[in-house]
């Protein structure tokens, strides 16, 4: 990765909840590099702060301290416009899609925000044609869907409608929060190859944030397996997982079921 321009860059980031004795360091002293294209997987059992760290990596939440740079340059989103613009080529893909999309708009209108976030000055027949080449792109019928809103769709068409979204604003970072644990897994890997296809498109960085080593091993070009807040083990996958180092990244792997071995059926 290292002819690859780093897109994304943390150095000592810190998260403390909490004050004096009952605070809780979330995540600890971490550093990482993004490279544009990348595909990256941050590893770790609930609690170890992964998610935490993708929240402060999108601007969610503040660090407690540490530096975050965006493109080389400090990330500053200290204004709307300025978080705005931040957001243009940083998002995400989150577990849940119900909890992502307020519950009373329409698809029509959850696409039509995320072609306002750019700022482009098209006509209407325009938005309407990208949004059905953005639903298209996903397998979904924007005629079909563009009048309903997410409580009527299934789990799996929402976050195809989450993808499209991405497709619409062209990001050159996608944080993928769990993206695939609450659908099927025929939807699961549709929606893996939809972000693959994504990642070739567009050069788009992806960040999975996820307790799924297959997953990090299949589909990651880079692991970062963290625990406890801290980053104990990282390197491109095929090393961290078939010869790691860390005692906690081999309980992980040891956790995973072995396809090859005979189930006991006593």
């Amino acid at each position: 990765m290292s002819n690859r321009k780093v897109i994304l860059e943390g150095k000592k980031i810190n998260k403390i909840f909490g004050h004096g004795a009952s605070s809780v360091h979330a995540v600890n002293d971490v550093d990482f590099k993004f490279h544009e294209g990348e595909i990256i997987s941050i590893v770790g059992e609930s609690g170890s702060g992964k998610t935490t760290l993708a929240k402060m990596i999108l601007g969610l939440i503040p660090a407690t301290s540490g530096d975050l740079y965006f493109n080389d340059e400090d990330r500053d989103i200290s204004s709307f416009k300025k978080r705005k613009h931040y957001w243009e080529n940083v998002q995400a893909v989150f577990q849940d899609p119900f909890s992502s999309f307020n519950e009373f708009y329409k698809v029509e209108t959850l696409l039509t925000n995320c072609l306002d976030l750019r700022n482009e000055k098209i006509t209407k027949k325009e938005r309407v044609d990208k949004m059905r080449e953005a639903c298209f792109f996903v397998n979904l019928d924007f005629d079909e869907i563009r009048n309903k809103h997410p409580f009527e769709l299934s789990g799996g068409q929402m976050q195809r409608v989450m993808i499209a979204r991405i497709f619409l604003i062209h990001p050159k970072v996608l944080i993928a929060d769990e993206p695939t644990s609450m659908i099927d897994a025929c939807s699961r890997a549709n929606i893996l190859e939809m972000l693959m296809k994504l990642r070739d498109t567009n050069k788009m960085t992806i960040v999975f944030i996820t307790h799924d080593l297959g997953l990090a091993y299949y589909v990651s070009d880079t692991v970062y397996i963290m625990e406890r807040g801290e980053i104990v083990e990282k390197g491109d996958a095929e090393t961290v997982i078939a010869t790691p180092t860390h005692r906690y990244t081999k309980q992980l792997i040891s956790d995973v079921p072995k396809l090859h071995e005979p189930w006991d059926l006593t």
